[in-house]
């Protein structure tokens, strides 16, 4: 608290007097990262994504206190797409802001990625895989994050309406322009997954990486083939909602609380809340226990289990919530035993 004089009357007002950041000297000590593929590039087994809780609805300064967090944690990976928020395109200012006022000269420590092709403004542009949408989203990415380039530029789902040659022309022009450095595709079967990877190809630039969904409730990767197609082109996998969506923490062990995205309308599928999937998560809980982990860690380091996945991709509200989530990291390995336990659990 400072205190001003205002003529004869003391006006107090409250200052935030904030310090330059100064990012910990040991935040690359307790890390692990792992190669994407078979390229040059590293990414840390856990990255921060800004799918929720960084929108311009949320606290500016709780945002930064995690994302600075976990940097000094040696998460080097910030994921943002042109829609995160609420509302679209505030997440990325929110990060913006942040590498702006504290994280600049760390620039060159850090991979920020970002996506398009979901509905971002009115009209037949603003949403889908064609050119104009593809570049002209970039364009607005890098202004909303003050930046010159972004390390990942992705296509966030595959557009049925437009050509596949004409997104993957779009995501190549970025490379050829300087203004991504890798890109890479989210959401794709495996169907269009390999068509794009070989447009790419063919067009000299790398297929990176792919962002799916991929979670012990949903293996899709798994299941589908994905995985296997990934590994055969030396792909990396850095697999989103790890946690589908908190359902696989502890926050549901006794129910739906008031406040949590179970609660909202449209918050999450009704099933991945019932009393079945209830019953499976009080099952994992115990599982997570025996191990010496929260159901949270547990599930992360399950995506990490074999060494497929490059990254797990989480998203935070806390700085407590951070610290806890990575945390996995003390315990990524399974038996055998506790493997078919987890599958039992989720077969009952």
């Amino acid at each position: 608290m400072k205190n001003f004089y205002n003529g004869d009357t003391l006006v107090q007002k409250e200052w935030e007097f904030s310090m330059a950041y100064d990012a910990r000297g040991d935040r690359y000590q307790n890390m692990k990262y792992n190669r994407v593929g078979k390229s040059g590039l590293m990414l840390p087994a856990i990255s921060l994504g800004l799918w929720q809780n960084f929108g311009s609805v949320n606290v500016f300064e709780n945002c930064r206190k995690i994302l600075l967090r976990a940097f000094d944690l040696g998460v080097t990976h910030f994921d943002a797409a042109d829609n995160y928020g609420p509302v679209g395109g505030s997440a990325e200012e929110t990060l913006g802001k942040v590498l702006a006022r504290d994280l600049k000269p760390y620039r060159d420590e850090l991979i920020i990625s970002t996506k398009a092709g979901y509905g971002m403004w009115p009209g037949p542009y603003g949403d889908g895989g064609s050119r104009k949408h593809v570049l002209a989203s970039l364009d607005q990415c890098l202004s909303r994050n003050g930046l010159e380039y972004v390390d990942i530029f992705y296509s966030h789902r595959y557009d049925p309406n437009t050509p596949l040659e004409e997104t993957m022309g779009a995501l190549a022009t970025a490379v050829q322009q300087g203004k991504a450095l890798y890109v890479g595709i989210s959401n794709y079967r495996p169907k269009e997954a390999r068509e794009a990877i070989e447009l790419l190809r063919q067009m000299g630039v790398r297929c990176l990486i792919h962002q799916p969904c991929y979670n012990m409730y949903d293996r899709w990767i798994e299941d589908t083939g994905l995985q296997d197609l990934l590994d055969e082109y030396g792909m990396g996998t850095i697999a989103f909602s790890p946690l589908a969506q908190g359902t696989l923490t502890d926050r549901y062990l006794k129910g739906v609380p008031e406040g949590s995205r179970a609660s909202r309308d449209g918050g999450l599928r009704n099933n991945a809340v019932s009393e079945e999937r209830l019953a499976i998560t009080r099952r994992l809980n115990d599982i997570a226990a025996s191990r010496g982990q929260t159901l949270a860690q547990m599930a992360i380091a399950w995506v990490l289990r074999r060494g497929r996945v490059t990254s797990a991709l989480i998203g935070a509200s806390s700085v407590e919530q951070l610290e806890s989530n990575l945390g996995a990291l003390n315990n990524l390995e399974f038996t055998d035993d506790e493997l078919a336990a987890i599958d039992k659990a989720m077969s009952h």
